[in-house]
C-alpha cells in the first residue's frame, strides 16, 4: 500500500526523530495542504515556562545547571512541534511573582518546574499564585525537589486546570506540552454542518460549541455539496479515484468503475467546499444519499489529518478533532454490538480511514464494497491490525469524555453488519454492556450508539486532557 498524502504540515514539522516521535503521540497532526491557503496554518500555541525555587543542588533543591539543560531541551522540543512556542523562562526568585502575572494573560499555557519549596514558604506560594490565574498548567515536579508535592493535588480538587507531574521522566513534558495544544487549536476550528445536526443538544448548538470549545460550526445546505459534486472535472475526479482507490485496493467487489469516480468526484467538490469556508472537519446527515454517499469522502479526509464524519454526528465530530489535535491519529465512528461470549465489544462501520496510525502512515490493506444497508454506492472493507490496543470514546454534551480501552483480536466479514469490522477485547463486556454511557448519556438511537475508535491507549493522556480543558472523564467499564 502507498502512503497516505504528506503534502502539508502547516507549518509544522512531523515531530521527528527522537523523543516525541517515539511517544504515543507520533507526529503533531497533519493537516492537508490541498489548497495553496488552506487550512490555514494554526497560530502558535504560546506556553509560559517557570522555574520556582532556589538552587545548588544542596538539600531537597536542583542543581543550577540543570535550567539551561530544560531551556535546550524546550528548544528542541519546540522546534520538533513547530506549534509550539514557548516564552517567559523566569526564575522565582529573584523575579518577583507579580511581575510576571500580567505577562500571563496573553499565554496558552504554563509550565511550572519545580525546583525545591516546603508547604507555605515563598516557592509555593509563588506557585499557587500562578495556578490561581486559571490558565491551564503543567507542574513538573522531580524527585527531591522539596515536600510541596503534598499540597498539589489540592490545587485539582479546587477545580483548578492544573496537571501534576510528579516524575523524574522529561518525556512527560512532551506529552502535557502536545495536550497544551488541543484547546488553541480548537479555537481556530471551523466545522461544516450539513443539514440538521445529530448527538447531544448541547453538540447541535453553535453558540454552545463556540462558547464551550471556541470551535465554529456552519450549517449549509446539502445543495451546497451537490453543486461543489456537480462543478468537479470529471478527468480529475477519475485519476483521483485510479491513484488512491481502484489501484491500492485489495479487491473491488460490488461498485462500478464508474461508481468508484463519482464518489471520488464527492470528495473532490467537498474539499473545495471545505476549502471556501476554510474548515476542518464536516459531518452531514445527508452522506447516504445522492448524487453519491459521503462513505469514500469521509475515509479520504480522516487519511489527510481532517475531519469527516458521517450521518451529522457533532458529539463524533468534536471526538476526532480532539483526539486529532493529541494525537495526530484519525477516528473510526463505530456502530458497536457486544459479544459476552468472547469478552469483546465489536465496532463496523462502512467507512473509514486508511491511515490509522496518522497522515503519512502506511495504509491498511482494504477493499472496495458498497454500503452496506442500502447495498449502493461506494464504501470501504479496512483490515484492522489485530494486536493494535486501541481507545473508544466520546465527547458528549460538550462536558464528558466517554473512553475505554481494548485490543483488536479478529477482523470479520459478516454480511449482517456494516463493511469495516472487529472485535476488541475489553476488561469486562457484561458490565460495560449494562453500563453502556456511563449513566450520562441520553438521547435517540445514533447518540447512545455511536463511538469512535482510535488506535493507541489513550486514556491516560484524556485524564490530563479533560483537567487542561476542565472536562469530565467518564469510563465505560
Amino acid at each position: 500500500m502507498p502512503e497516505c498524502n504528506r503534502r502539508q504540515f502547516m507549518g509544522v514539522s512531523a515531530a521527528g526523530a527522537g523523543l516525541w516521535l517515539h511517544s504515543q503521540f507520533g507526529a503533531s497532526w497533519a493537516w492537508a495542504q490541498q489548497g495553496r491557503n488552506w487550512p490555514e496554518p494554526m497560530p502558535a500555541v504560546k506556553i509560559h515556562q517557570i522555574y520556582i525555587g532556589r538552587t545548588g543542588g544542596i538539600y531537597l533543591s536542583r542543581p543550577t545547571e540543570e535550567i539551561q539543560k530544560f531551556e535546550k531541551y524546550l528548544a528542541d522540543l519546540e522546534k520538533q512541534l513547530g506549534d509550539v512556542k514557548f516564552v517567559g523562562g523566569q526564575v522565582i526568585p529573584p523575579t518577583e511573582v507579580g511581575t510576571i502575572l500580567p505577562a500571563l494573560k496573553n499565554a496558552d499555557g504554563v509550565l511550572l518546574f519545580h525546583l525545591c519549596g516546603h508547604g507555605g514558604d515563598a516557592p509555593m506560594q509563588a506557585m499557587k499564585q500562578i495556578v490561581d490565574q486559571g490558565l491551564a498548567t503543567a507542574v513538573f515536579s522531580q524527585p527531591f525537589s522539596g515536600h510541596g508535592w503534598l499540597y498539589f493535588p489540592a490545587w485539582q480538587k479546587e477545580g483548578h486546570k492544573v496537571v501534576l507531574l510528579p516524575t523524574s521522566d522529561w518525556g512527560q513534558i512532551d506529552r502535557v506540552v502536545g495536550l497544551m495544544r488541543v484547546a488553541p487549536h480548537m479555537r481556530a476550528t471551523r466545522i461544516l454542518a450539513v443539514g440538521r445536526p445529530q448527538g447531544t443538544e448541547a453538540a447541535c448548538t453553535a453558540e454552545q460549541i463556540k462558547q464551550r470549545l471556541g470551535a465554529e460550526m456552519i450549517a449549509i445546505a446539502n445543495d451546497e455539496v451537490i453543486a461543489a459534486h456537480q462543478a468537479v472535472d470529471l478527468k480529475q475526479a477519475e485519476a483521483e479515484a485510479e491513484r488512491q482507490w481502484i489501484s491500492p485496493a485489495q479487491r473491488i467487489v460490488e461498485p462500478s468503475r464508474e461508481e468508484i469516480i463519482n464518489s471520488a468526484r464527492m470528495y473532490l467538490g467537498v474539499r473545495q467546499l471545505m476549502q471556501r469556508y476554510n474548515a476542518r472537519a464536516i459531518t452531514s446527515s445527508h452522506c447516504m444519499g445522492e448524487p453519491a454517499k459521503g462513505c469514500l469522502t469521509f475515509s479520504r479526509l480522516n487519511d489527510l489529518g481532517l475531519v469527516g464524519a458521517c450521518e451529522g454526528d457533532m458529539d463524533s465530530t468534536l471526538t476526532m478533532l480532539i483526539f486529532g489535535y493529541a494525537f495526530g491519529v484519525p477516528g473510526f465512528i463505530s456502530d458497536p454490538v457486544f459479544d459476552t461470549a468472547k469478552n469483546a465489544l465489536i465496532h463496523f462501520h462502512c467507512t473509514c480511514a486508511t491511515c490509522m496510525d496518522g497522515p503519512g502512515s502506511k495504509r491498511l490493506p482494504f477493499t472496495i464494497r458498497t454500503q452496506s444497508d442500502s447495498e449502493r454506492g461506494v464504501s470501504l472493507d479496512v483490515e484492522m491490525r489485530i494486536g493494535q490496543e486501541v481507545t473508544c470514546a466520546k465527547f458528549i454534551n460538550l462536558d464528558t469524555m466517554l473512553i475505554s480501552t481494548g485490543k483488536v483480536t479478529e477482523v470479520t466479514h459478516d454480511e449482517l453488519g456494516c463493511r469495516t469490522q472487529f472485535y476488541t477485547q475489553v476488561a469486562d463486556a457484561d458490565s460495560m454492556f449494562h453500563h453502556w454511557g456511563g449513566g450520562v448519556l441520553e438521547g435517540g438511537v445514533m447518540t447512545r450508539l455511536h463511538r469512535v475508535v482510535f488506535y493507541g491507549d489513550h486514556l491516560e493522556d484524556i485524564k490530563h486532557l479533560g483537567v487542561l480543558m476542565g472536562f469530565n472523564v467518564v469510563e465505560e467499564v
